[in-house]
């Protein structure tokens, strides 16, 4: 007979989003208070992140429109070549998938009207890795020394815009690990009540989901429950 937590782990489906191989932007999105969400299993794999990642916004007010726009997108081409010359950083295009901004690319970024009149603005990414590394700081260190060694050109001017997030890549080949921790956990707890109980998992065949644990780490999770049952 099957054990009654590993039975219910058997033929797991693959979700439908291929993040095995995506790299995705992770929002804060549990309580800084207390670190905690409802809906947010308390079983999961924490790990640092791949990256940190800094959203940037290049804005314009120059009048003429097409000199505004010139400047703008020389300005991401300087902000590119820069990040190749220096190396250990990257950047980057996307809202929760991220792809690279590249020279062959970088004009397909949508320019938009900013606040005042005759002004534009666009947004990307700016990221450094951030496995391995010891200091984390020296990490975001160098993502605010590159976006303020990047020159303006005209009146164009690169600066960075909201919180530093993270990003992860192929959350879900980390699948098997988080089920391995919520196997142990119902197991453990079925030991501790004794041979009477029998865990019910739920939804243990969901996507991998994921959140901000602290200034570096990510936490990923499958929204799964459990309920304690009587051994029939």
């Amino acid at each position: 007979m099957l054990n009654p937590v590993l039975a219910l782990l058997i033929g797991v489906m693959t979700p439908p989003q291929d993040t095995l191989h995506d790299e995705i932007v992770v929002t804060a999105s549990r309580k800084e208070s207390d670190n905690y969400e409802a809906g947010i299993p308390a079983v999961g794999l924490r790990k640092v992140a791949d990256f940190a990642v800094q959203e940037v916004v290049v804005t314009g007010d120059t009048r003429d429109p097409d000199k505004r726009s010139g400047e703008i997108y020389e300005m991401i081409r300087k902000a590119i070549e820069l990040a190749a010359r220096r190396g250990g950083i990257e950047l980057a295009t996307g809202e929760m998938v991220v792809e690279p901004l590249t020279l062959a690319n970088y004009r397909n970024l949508t320019l938009s009207t900013d606040k005042r009149p005759d002004t534009s603005r666009v947004s990307f990414l700016v990221k450094a890795k951030l496995s391995g590394v010891a200091d984390a700081k020296a990490v975001l260190d160098r993502i605010n020394a590159f976006i303020k060694e990047v020159q303006p050109v005209g009146r164009a001017l690169l600066e960075a815009n909201g919180d530093l997030t993270l990003s992860v890549v192929g959350p879900d080949q980390y699948r098997g690990q988080v089920l391995d921790l919520v196997a142990t956990d119902a197991k453990a707890t079925v030991a501790k009540l004794g041979a009477d109980y029998a865990v019910e998992l739920k939804g243990v065949d969901r996507p991998i989901e994921w959140s901000r644990a602290s200034l570096t780490e990510v936490f990923l999770y499958v929204p799964y429950t459990y309920t304690v049952v009587p051994k029939r």
